[in-house]
């Protein structure tokens, strides 16, 4: 497995990352931690969740896939294993259920902490935008050691990127990368 560098950051990811969303829905949590068995030992050091996932299958809650994660990153090394989720989805009931509120993620953080069992996220991401809350205050919130902006749409990239650029308050973390819509990239021919 080829590992590189994760955005401007200097955390080295594999390649391939392992996304989670189907544990305890088209997956028995067996199955899934067979899976995160494999992508280990194919050298996959990159895992990717979201504590909403798998809330929309029926009889799990919000957070099952984390909880998986989490009992099988007790028999694995910690240190070599760069666990990334998101936030952004409602977890509960209320106005501050859901969104990208400091009131949200430092909730959210919480949940995902202790489904995960570690004491820190590598890479906290938000799903996808919030209209509704300043950038600023959702860079303040959570403990993460890097920051990603999972969904943004080209419209709103500029304005997000200068908004980071002009950041340097020191106790927060710097988005370290952004997944840009697809929509927004020319194609590039090849001969």
């Amino acid at each position: 497995m080829d590992y590189r560098r994760l955005g401007r950051s200097g955390l080295q990811v594999s390649e391939l990352g392992l996304g989670t969303m189907t544990f305890r829905w088209t997956s028995t949590e067996e199955q899934s931690v067979q899976v995160l068995d494999r992508a280990w030992d194919a050298g996959i050091n990159f895992i990717d969740t979201a504590n909403v996932y798998s809330a929309w299958a029926p009889g799990n809650a919000g957070g099952v896939a984390e909880q998986i994660i989490g009992k099988w990153l007790r028999t694995k090394p910690r240190d070599q294993i760069v666990i990334a989720t998101k936030v952004r989805a409602r977890m509960w009931d209320g106005p501050n259920g859901a969104g990208l509120s400091r009131q949200h993620i430092l909730a959210a953080v919480e949940g995902s902490l202790r489904r995960l069992n570690v004491d820190a996220i590598d890479l906290y991401q938000t799903h996808w935008p919030d209209w509704d809350t300043p950038l600023d205050e959702t860079l303040r919130a959570g403990r993460s050691r890097h920051l990603r902006q999972s969904a943004l749409h080209r419209r709103e990239q500029p304005r997000r990127l200068a908004a980071d650029q002009g950041a340097v308050d020191q106790r927060r973390p710097r988005v370290c990368t952004l997944r840009v819509d697809p929509a927004a990239l020319q194609p590039t021919p090849t001969f």
